[in-house]
């Protein structure tokens, strides 16, 4: 598979999270660290790579940065160390119906 695209989440100074998307991640990682980034990480220098995932086309890595910034805090940490059990109970709905059906 030829990588046309990731996705990537950055820790800010302040502990933050900034998800985004791009066709190149070096460039874009020296854009956020140059203060030419998002006003979200504009303001809070330095930032760290803490996850990516790789795409084959552009608009799935986008398609998936809109997911992924629409989780929880808790969501995404459980993404970016790999606890996939822990991000699958995240998900799972909690509201008085899902109780009622199951």
């Amino acid at each position: 598979m030829k990588i046309r695209g990731y996705m990537y989440i950055l820790e800010c100074a302040d502990g933050s999270y900034y998800t985004g998307s791009t066709k190149d991640m070096e460039r874009r990682l020296a854009q956020h660290q140059a203060g030419e980034g998002a006003n979200h990480t504009r303001k809070r220098l330095p930032v760290k790579l803490v996850y990516f995932e790789t795409f084959s086309r552009i608009d799935k890595a986008f398609y998936r940065e809109k997911q992924v910034q629409g989780w929880s805090r808790k969501k995404k940490e459980a993404l970016i160390n790999s606890q996939f059990e822990e991000l699958h109970r995240l998900a799972e709905c909690r509201n008085e119906t899902h109780y009622k059906n199951r």
